[in-house]
C-alpha cells in the first residue's frame, strides 16, 4: 500500500488500523504494511501530528 500524500488521510487510516486492535504498535502495522516508521512519524510531525504510544495513535 503506497503511502497517502495528504497527511490528514494518512493520520485516519493508521489510527483507524491502531484503534481497530489488529496490530499491537505502530511497529507492527508499519513491518505489515511495509512502511518506513520513522518517515511517518517525520511527515505526520511537519504536518503538526504527534504520535503518543500509550495511546497508540496520532493527535
Amino acid at each position: 500500500m503506497e503511502l497517502p500524500e495528504d497527511p490528514n488521510i494518512l493520520v485516519s487510516i493508521l489510527n483507524m488500523k491502531l484503534r481497530d486492535g489488529d496490530f499491537e504498535s505502530l511497529d507492527d502495522l508499519c513491518d505489515y504494511l511495509g512502511y518506513d516508521k520513522e518517515e511517518i512519524i517525520s511527515r505526520l510531525t511537519q504536518a503538526g501530528f504527534s504520535y503518543i504510544d500509550s495511546l497508540r495513535q496520532f493527535i
